[in-house]
């Protein structure tokens, strides 16, 4: 399972330092979104997810403060980390932008590899601290790794990897509020499954935004897959808002939503760390 790139959203209205930025940090492995308006800014960021936002404070239509006071009224996107870029250099503005919860401020001009390790410093922090998934309220990142490195130590695991095929088409669209919607039923749909087949001290957790994993016993691993794949492919025409959609499903079209299921026990390869794991995962 390779690592996904961190995903950043750069909030600039000066064209050129906002491509330089970008040129740099892609190079640094980083994906970066663009945006040059505060209300551009703050949908993106809703859509998107980033995992950290830098953000200039004079933009051309709402200033970055109401761009981050928005951000920390959505629970999508309330701990996102963001840092400041600005001209200004007041302590009042400095004390403004942090009480709305921005995690570091940088004055312009400054040193791009300073911005970079500013950002990593954040991005640590706030994988140490942001453990659960903002729309289902589930385990994800750094938690869940644990737990896997933990399983890893038994003698005897069963894990079950599940989630949905097409979300991203599927949140194109019908939006991201829809799409949320589906991820949220289909975390209560797991764990009806998993108290269904007796698993209730199992865990569950978040892969990525829309797939999940549950780690549980190896007898009791299939048969929970099993239970999931069911419920999930009885239940997707009911994820379809508009009755047209539901009638005109052909489970042979790639580009609708269709169950992916996967079972996995330490019976089935060797694995002697995470990242065997993870590369077994990713077949």
């Amino acid at each position: 399972m390779p690592t996904p790139k961190r995903r950043i959203l750069i909030v600039e209205d000066n064209v050129d330092l906002a491509e330089m930025m970008s040129a740099y940090f892609r190079v640094q492995d980083y994906e970066v979104i663009l945006a040059t308006w505060g209300e551009d800014a703050v949908q993106l960021a809703v859509e998107k997810l980033p995992a950290l936002i830098l953000l200039d404070i004079r933009l051309p239509d709402i200033d970055g403060y109401e761009v981050c006071r928005q951000l920390r009224q959505s629970h999508r996107t309330r701990t996102i980390p963001v840092i400041f870029l600005t001209e200004k250099r007041e302590r009042e503005d400095k004390l403004a932008g942090l009480e709305l919860g921005a995690v570091d401020y940088i004055t312009k001009p400054f040193d791009i590899k300073e911005l970079d390790l500013r950002m990593r410093s954040a991005l640590r922090r706030a994988q140490i601290t942001t453990r659960d998934n903002p729309v289902t309220g589930l385990s994800e990142g750094v938690l869940v790794e644990e737990k896997l490195a933990q399983m890893l130590e038994q003698a005897e695991w069963g894990l079950v990897l599940a989630g949905l095929n097409g979300i991203d088409r599927f949140r194109d669209r019908y939006g991201f509020v829809a799409a949320d919607d589906v991820i949220r039923a289909v975390s209560v749909m797991l764990k009806h499954a998993m108290e269904e087949t007796g698993a209730s001290g199992d865990f569950l957790g978040h892969v990525d935004a829309a797939t999940f994993l549950i780690i549980s016993a190896a007898p009791r691993a299939q048969k929970l897959a099993d239970s999931c794949l069911l419920r999930l492919t009885t239940a997707i025409p009911y994820f379809y808002p508009a009755a047209a959609d539901r009638a005109a499903l052909d489970q042979s079209d790639s580009s609708q939503l269709a169950p992916n299921v996967r079972c996995l026990t330490a019976r089935d390869g060797q694995f002697s760390s995470l990242a065997d794991l993870q590369a077994a995962l990713a077949h």
